[in-house]
This record gives C-alpha cells, structure tokens and sequence, in this order.
C-alpha cells in the first residue's frame, strides 16, 4: 500500500439524472451565459492525431452545451498531431480554445495543461473520441451538489451500461491493471481508467500540479493524489460505446502502464504528493 495514504474517501454512486432545480442550485450565479464571468463547466478534450473523429465530437458535445442554461467552454488540446487535428477542430467548433503542443507529450501531461487552462468552476476532461457520451455529464450535476469534489465515470460498476465492448484481451488486461492498482494503493474504486472525469477546479488546480505521470497512467495518480488530500471522490457508473479506433495498443502500452504505476509508488515513496 503506498506510505501515508489517507483513509478510503471514495464513495460509488447512481448516475441520476439532474432536475432543473438541482442544476439550478448547483449553478446558483453561474447560470447567465456571459464571456465576462468564468463559464460553469469546462470541457478538456486531448487529442493526438484524432482528424477522423474531433469535428464529430466537437459537434456533439457543442450541441449538448449550447442547449445548458450554464455558462461553458471547450478547451482542445493538440498533443501535436501529424495530422489535420487542429484544423478540423477549428472548422468543427469555431469557438472552441485550442491548444498546441509542439511535440507530443503524452495523454497526462496533454490534460494537466488543458486542466491548467481552463476557466470553469467545473472542469471535465473527456477522451476525443467520446465513448462516454457527454450527456453523462448530467448525472455528475447530482454528486457535486452533494458535496463530491471529484466524480469519476465508471463502466465496471452494476449499473454501468457498456453497448459497445472492448477486444476481449484488452478487458482483460484493464482488469488485470484495475485490480493491481487496488491492491498496490488501496484504491476502492472499480475502474481508474474511464476518461471521463470532473473535479471542482481548486480540486483540479492542486491534484494536477502534483502530478508527475505523463502517459496512460496518470489517471490512477489524480486518485492516488486526491485521497493522500482527502477530497471526496465518487465513481459514477456511465454509458459507453467502445471506439475501435482506440489510441491505446495494448502489447505496446500494457507495460508502460506497469510502469506508470511503479513511478506512482516510488512518488509516494519520495513525498511527492504532499
């Protein structure tokens, strides 16, 4: 178990879907759309090499938003693509922030610097090719007014609808990395790697600045980090298509994910998450 972590803070919810008067009294003065305010909700998005599918997703997570009675932004940030990311990102969502890096990082530090950008009092990140549909954003409006500091989407709880599934090897080596982070962290949540998660943004503003994992695993240091500060984290199960253009090659970045969690032991170990 890594040193110091705090006690199991946690919890597994039901994704309800919000009234209006709950996303009323969790937006209270955030609601009137005006650029001179911070927006309510701030969507990151990385992507590298994603030309086939960010107009597709742009499109449909601006519809979504233009529809909400709360403020909102889109930050996209290009993990410098070989390709026409960033243009059809602009032709798709004119409006949209969009953010280069001038070569590619990795998926970690590509977030943290959208996350480092934004300007919302809500900031989710979700993966360019959407699998979690954004509407799923809906039933994490409930678990902020709550309380939640952070809420993480889950496809491994009951209630989890999966309409598209993964290859079966590739399952199967997300269990095997879900359940190894369990035993090493003492983790109690039952799927880390869903990338689909929003945290209140002094919540985000100090786990990120904390985090050291630039590749796939950075995901499981947020939680390591954010129970070593004690936040409140609840795991949400969510809807989610499996996209077969996955970035992730499971002989190639199954090891760089053990990896990923060696480097998360070996920073808690030199007390880099205090």
């Amino acid at each position: 178990m890594f040193l110091g972590l705090q006690k199991t803070v946690g919890r597994v919810g039901t994704a309800c879907a919000s009234d209006s008067d709950q996303k009323l009294a969790l937006m209270s003065q955030t609601s009137a759309k005006s650029d001179s305010q911070p927006p309510f909700l701030s969507v990151v998005i990385p992507a590298y090499n994603e030309e086939r599918r960010i107009g597709a997703t742009l499109q449909a997570i601006g519809a979504y938003l233009d529809k909400q009675t709360f403020s909102s932004e889109i930050v996209v940030v290009d993990d410098g693509s070989r390709d026409q990311t960033a243009t059809v990102a602009r032709r798709a969502r004119p409006k949209a922030r969009l953010l280069t890096n001038e070569i590619n990082h990795g998926k970690g530090y590509t977030v943290r610097r959208g996350v480092s950008e934004a300007r919302g009092e809500i900031i989710l990140f979700s993966d360019a090719d959407l699998s979690t549909p954004i509407e799923e954003f809906d039933g994490f409006l409930h678990h902020f007014k709550e309380g939640a500091d952070i809420v993480i989407g889950s496809r491994a709880l009951p209630q989890s609808r999966i309409e598209r599934h993964q290859g079966r090897l590739r399952e199967t080596a997300g269990r095997i990395f879900n359940q190894l982070l369990r035993f090493a962290a003492g983790l109690p949540f039952h799927d880390t790697q869903c990338g689909f998660k929003a945290f209140r943004r002094p919540v985000a503003r100090e786990v990120f600045a904390r985090q050291r994992v630039e590749g796939w695993g950075f995901d499981a240091e947020l939680i390591v980090i954010a129970m070593k500060r004690g936040y409140r984290i609840d795991e949400v199960p969510v809807r989610w298509v499996n996209s077969p253009d996955s970035r992730l090659r499971i002989w190639r970045d199954a090891p760089r994910m053990f990896l990923d969690l060696l480097r998360i032991r070996w920073n808690d170990w030199r007390g880099r998450y205090r």
